[in-house]
């Protein structure tokens, strides 16, 4: 029989190339990662990682193995959390998607709502990419996504909920600092910061896509930093940003927000789901939405609700 904690672990040293870092981060000895990894792979008669003192690499064959014991580690995982959450006395799940900051905005009211209508169902969130949402989801990982656009995900129900205005980040010294708006034309020539981490990537493809009317290619530059740290990078002077409006209502030291007023900077998001998924906690979340996006009262609201 296959043990499940060493499937664990070896997915944990693919995910980082390294038995030393996945021994940090489980907070035992190396040693102890590597004995239970090779007799995995003494197990399966394969060998799942080649080993040299740069760290690990995947074999052909490890690559296909963990590909599918991922999502069958995550689908015990989610039964050991319902198991738990049933043993509390928690009456459901649901797992969310999000790329959207929560500072502010709908993603924070629904987030905000939900908990109160439904106190008793608990809540697991991942924040990610909107194509590795769309994998989770397929891979029923998570229950439902929120994403930018209105994306054509296969087998997925989706539905526009919301709009935001996208404005740029800008150093408190910067030029336009004092301006009420902001125009793409006038930042042609600027360098731009992104994370590499969602949702840099996407808000890279936005800045590239924006700009390309101007006949040059942008300098976008790519760190491998979150959200709070690029902000400061922006103060520092290392080169401008693009935020979602929600993203705005934190506020960081010599750093501006300013809008683009075209209609073209409006960003839409949708929820991405499957629509098998027969979770109640998944159809109660999305009937909130429903309601929260078109304006009307939330269905079995609570009278203290505001």
């Amino acid at each position: 029989m296959i043990d499940l904690v060493s499937v664990t672990q070896a997915l944990l040293v693919a995910e980082h190339l390294s038995f030393s870092r996945a021994a940090q981060v489980l907070g035992v000895r190396q040693s102890a990662v590597s004995r239970r990894v090779r007799a995995l792979e003494d197990k399966l008669g394969v060998s799942l990682f080649e080993r040299d003192r740069t760290g690990a690499r995947l074999t052909e064959a490890g690559r296909r193995f963990l590909e599918r014991a991922r999502p069958a580690v995550a689908e015990i995982d989610h039964a050991m959390k319902a198991a738990a959450s049933a043993g509390r006395g928690v009456q459901g799940v649901i797992r969310i998607g999000i790329l959207s900051s929560v500072s502010s905005g709908f993603m924070r009211n629904l987030l905000s709502r939900y908990r109160c209508f439904h106190p008793a169902i608990a809540i697991d969130i991942v924040e990610g990419s909107a194509n590795e949402h769309v994998a989770r989801i397929t891979e029923r990982q998570i229950d439902v996504a929120f994403v930018t656009g209105t994306p054509q995900a296969s087998h997925c129900d989706t539905v526009l909920l919301w709009e935001t205005r996208v404005f740029a980040a800008l150093p408190g010294s910067h030029a336009l600092a004092n301006d009420d708006a902001i125009q793409w034309e006038s930042l042609k020539d600027e360098h731009f910061i992104v994370s590499r981490d969602p949702p840099g990537p996407d808000i890279h493809d936005y800045i590239v896509r924006r700009t390309t009317a101007f006949g040059r290619s942008p300098a976008v530059e790519r760190y491998g930093v979150g959200r709070e740290t690029l902000m400061h990078l922006v103060a520092l002077g290392f080169g401008i940003s693009i935020a979602s409006e929600a993203a705005t209502s934190t506020q960081y030291p010599e750093v501006v927000f300013r809008p683009f007023t075209t209609a073209e900077d409006m960003l839409p998001y949708s929820a991405v789901w499957l629509p098998g998924n027969d979770n109640p906690a998944l159809r109660r979340f999305l009937s909130l939405a429903r309601s929260l996006a078109s304006g009307r009262p939330a269905p079995d609201a609570p009278k203290w609700v505001s």
